[in-house]
């Protein structure tokens, strides 16, 4: 367990295929810490506009869509603390958020500023009430935008990433390609709505040639310089 002030969020970025869903989980359970994977709220939300047969590229509609819908966000005790969503009842399953509709069209809804701010909101309200309500002391919570804009005043952020040729591998074990990388980078990165970009405060690691577990024990190398008490 970590000793630290409660809500404390540690906020893990990176671009696709860093290896920053694996760390962030890792780091979670390590420390106790409730995980939230807000990427899986953005590919939620994708899977509810495809079920109502929206175009993910018409803003507008995706803004009508969602911004209606019926919201459930919350920890599951159960699995470790980790995060959920439902939008009107859409709970998909991880492999129905890995398909590839989803793949596809994910980075266009998450460039909607509406689609933003009402998961941005759901996302701070999991960390600052929900977390400390269901008993942990803190949250991990991995992104794109989670040290820049979600919570952009905590002290603890990191930011993973990985060369190009290594992401690249890590998709295609995963079943997907190199052009489906470098589209994600573009549009992640040149977005106006809370652009993938590193925190000026953030802490960069390459996990190109480290384990998850090397990952998370600079994380935590770097956590206790400042001044987290982490039982061994």
């Amino acid at each position: 367990m970590i000793t630290s002030p409660a809500p404390c969020v540690i906020a893990i970025d990176g671009p696709a295929a860093s290896g920053k869903s694996s760390v962030a989980r890792a780091l979670a359970r390590r420390l106790g810490f409730a995980y939230v994977n807000s990427g899986a709220f953005y590919r939620v939300a994708t899977a509810c506009v495809l079920a109502r047969g929206i175009d993910p590229t018409d803003a507008d509609a995706v803004a009508a869509a969602l911004g209606g819908a019926e919201v459930i966000a919350g920890l599951r005790a159960e699995n470790g603390g980790e995060s959920f969503l439902q939008l009107d009842g859409h709970a998909p399953t991880e492999e129905a958020l890995r398909a590839a509709a989803v793949n596809a069209g994910v980075s266009a809804v998450a460039s909607v500023p509406a689609v933003r701010a009402l998961l941005t909101a759901r996302l701070r309200a999991l960390a600052e009430e929900t977390a400390p309500a269901s008993g942990f002391p803190g949250t991990v919570m991995e992104g794109r935008d989670i040290g820049s804009a979600v919570f952009p005043h905590t002290p603890f952020k990191f930011y993973i990433d990985a060369s190009a040729e290594v992401r690249a591998q890590r998709r295609a074990a995963q079943g997907g390609g190199q052009d489906e990388i470098a589209a994600r980078d573009r549009t992640d990165s040149t977005r106006r709505a809370s652009p993938l970009l590193i925190a000026e405060d953030a802490h960069v690691i390459d996990s190109s040639r480290l384990t998850i577990d090397g990952v998370v024990g600079e994380i935590i190398g770097r956590l206790k310089l400042k001044g987290f008490a982490i039982a061994s």
